[in-house]
Formats: C-alpha cells, structure tokens, sequence
C-alpha cells in the first residue's frame, strides 16, 4: 500500500475547481469525487460515487472495525468551495501551489484539508476497532441538496450504527495570553452550533402615490420591523458548550469568570473571548431588502431577508420574541430552517479528541466550543449522531486562520498538515 504525502493530496484537490455559487449554480465535485474513489481504491477501501444530480457527486465508504459491536464513527467533509474572484488574490486561487511554508488555495481551509489528511491516514493502512464511515459530500456552501442533506433522506441506510461524527471547524491552535504573561495554547474542539432560521418577512400595505400620506406604507412597516429587530438585544444564553468553555478557558488564562457577569467575563478573557462572542446570545441581522418599482409608486408589497442564528434550546422563545417584533401588517416565513446542534461536552470521544491533540502538542488544552454559523452537522445530527467539530491542524501565531475560509488569499501551513495527519491517524486508530 502506497504512502500519500498529506500535502501532495491536498495540492491535487486544491486545483479542481469546486466552485459552489449557490442554487443549484455549480462548478460540480464529479472529478474531485473520482480522484477520492480512487485514493480509496488504492488504499484497499471500495468507495461508491453517489450523485444527487449530474455533477455533484459525494463518495462514501465504510471501512470494518473490529469489534462490530461498537457503534460506528462518521468522518464528513465536503469538496466543494466558495467563489474566489482571481482578481483579488495574491495567486490562481485554484494553483494548488506550495509558497514559503503555505499551500494556497481556494478550499485550502475550507475543507479540502481536512479531506486530504482523511485520505492520508486511511492509505497509511490500519484497521480501526470500530467501522468508520467515511463521506466526502457536495453542496455543504449552499444548502446541502445535493450532498449531506440529500444524502440523510434518500441514503439513510449508509450511516447506520453511527454514534458520532468528526468534521470541519475544530481542533486548530489559538495562541491567546494568560494573566501571567504565558501564551497558551487553546485548541478548540466544536460540541455545539447555532441552528439556522433564515427569515424571509413580508410587509404588506395600500399602494399609493408617492406624493400622497399613507399610513399603510408596506416599506415603512418592513423598515420598521428591520429597525426593531436590529435594535433589539438578545439575552445571554448560556449553553453547556459555552459555559464549559468560559470556565475552562477562564481557569487555563486565570481570569476569573462570573456567569453573572458573562458579557464582562467574555472581554476579560481577551482574544480567547472571541471565540464565544457570537454564541452567548441568539443574533437576528438583516440582510436583503427588496421592495417597490417606481419611486413616485408606494408599493403594495415589501419583503427583507433575515438571517437568525438560534442557540440550542432556544427557537421557540427567539421566534415569539421576533413576531411582537414585527408589528402590525408584517409577516414571517422560513427560507431556509435547520436545528441547533448540541453534542456531550464530556464523552469518551471528546477525550480521544484531546488526547490527539496532545500526542501532538504535550502542552495543548483542549477547550469545548459552539460554531457561530453551521455545517453539515446539522444534516447528521438529527439521525441521533453526536457532531463534534474536530479538522485538527497546527498554526502558527498571528496567523489569520478565521480570515481564511472564505476569504482572499486562502492558504494553510504545510506544518499543519503535517501535524493535523498526525492527531486525526492517532484518534482514528485508538
């Protein structure tokens, strides 16, 4: 069985493009998927190619454990990328080229790496306790129709037994200062996310002329509404995942942390604070307007787009909290609609997590955190898997890893990957 080099692999997934523009606008991961199946071929795991629609194509496998009577492990990521305009990067942002320490690329952190470093373990030949289901699925940067979404209800049968999950946004390095002047090393490992509620709100009135008085102005009901809503401040909630992270994290950096007080804990804890800033509250943010034709013409009609982040256990008291926002004439309905995910802080599996990361890193605390935005956990949660965010990878401090997924000039350390193989074959194999 060959040896594949992490960053070779992940150079050659780099330069397919992926390019994922949203409903139903793709580039397609049909020759990423082929190149998958074919790592996996070699490696002596038969992968079957799935495609939801011509083009965009997922790969499953299952590799045998064995004890078959512990429940099976689900290791997900997606091939697929978000546009990149070549005009604004440094580089082709499909070149798949090593610079100065960095492999760039569009997908470099989001998530081909993870990908590749999958690919690298299971070619390095070694049979786990427990059968490993692997999925490398499309359509994760849009809404999962054609991947991980798709997959659960037309595939349900191929997740069978599995008990857990490990997939993107975890387990990287976060240098952060202590009260005592050390620089800690935090890596933070996802047990939670907030669920997605995107809003489409609609306000109707009486059209009119422009010039005339009307107190039935649908743009003024639906600029009223948005006015309420991005005024309004949500209440601190503290999920198990947060508060496990304020109190952990507070005692590693020794700051004191009062749950009282959390929006004064969360600035005390300095840069580590910033990871838990969009998950103490729920966040409702405006984001489209559309209304009107003419502008000497009130229109009968105005319609905005929301998009609410909803922390688990919360929905219900967000929505009725939003409809007194609304008012008179305004309504709501669902553009898109998808479950918070909430995983055990303390498990067996979150242990093997941070004991991977310290066969790497003897000094790394391993901290629980809850993603602000979503992955495709939200599709696997619901089948009763526990979703951890664990894509382990060493960074190097000041390095602008939250920049990158997304953004220009995506590149990820050659280290890293070196590093992240590293922890994800010792959690895989123990």
């Amino acid at each position: 069985m060959a040896e594949l080099d992490v960053v070779e692999v992940c150079s050659t997934l780099l330069r397919f493009d992926t390019t994922n523009r949203g409903n139903g606008d793709s580039e397609g991961e049909r020759d990423a998927a082929e190149y998958v199946a074919t790592l996996l071929s070699d490696a002596g795991v038969e992968p079957t190619i799935i495609e939801a629609a011509p083009g965009r194509a997922n790969v499953l496998a299952r590799i045998p454990g064995t004890d078959p009577s512990l429940p099976a492990l689900l290791v997900q990521g997606h091939l697929d990328v978000v546009p990149a305009d070549p005009a604004d990067w440094s580089r082709d942002p499909f070149c798949g080229e090593v610079v100065d320490g960095y492999l760039w690329g569009r997908g470099a952190t989001d998530m081909k790496d993870f990908c590749a470093m999958v690919l690298t373990v299971v070619a390095s030949g070694f049979q786990p306790r427990r059968d490993i289901v692997l999925a490398f699925v499309a359509d994760e940067e849009d809404r999962g129709d054609y991947g991980a979404h798709w997959l659960v209800k037309e595939h349900r049968e191929l997740f069978e037994g599995c008990a857990a999950s490990i997939s993107e946004s975890g387990g990287y390095t976060y240098h952060v200062p202590a009260a005592d002047g050390r620089t800690v090393r935090l890596y933070p490992v996802a047990t939670a996310e907030r669920g997605t509620a995107h809003l489409r709100l609609t306000a109707r009135g009486r059209a009119g002329h422009g010039s005339r008085p009307n107190d039935e102005n649908a743009v003024i009901r639906l600029v009223g509404a948005l006015n309420r809503i991005a005024e309004h401040r949500w209440p601190v909630h503290l999920t198990p995942t947060v508060e496990a992270f304020l109190r952990r994290t507070g005692d590693v950096l020794g700051v004191p942390v009062d749950l009282s007080e959390v929006d004064a804990t969360v600035a005390a804890l300095g840069p580590a604070g910033a990871l838990v800033v969009p998950t103490v509250r729920n966040s409702a943010t405006p984001t489209m307007l559309d209304a009107g034709y003419k502008v000497n013409v009130i229109p009968t009609v105005a319609q905005a787009q929301v998009d609410v982040r909803v922390l688990p256990g919360t929905e219900e008291a967000l929505l009725a909290q939003l409809d007194d926002l609304l008012g008179t004439g305004v309504v709501r309905e669902f553009v898109a609609h998808q479950p918070a995910v909430q995983a055990p802080v303390d498990s067996p599996w979150f242990d093997a997590m941070a004991a991977a990361l310290r066969s790497q890193d003897p000094d790394a605390v391993v901290v629980p955190y809850c993603m602000g935005g979503g992955t495709d956990a939200k599709a696997f949660s619901p089948l009763g898997i526990d979703c951890y965010g664990f894509a382990p990878l060493w960074l190097p401090e000041g390095f602008p890893y939250r920049a990158m997924a997304h953004g220009v000039d995506e590149r990820v350390p050659v280290e890293g990957l070196h590093f992240g193989t590293c922890a994800l074959a010792h959690f895989l194999r123990n």
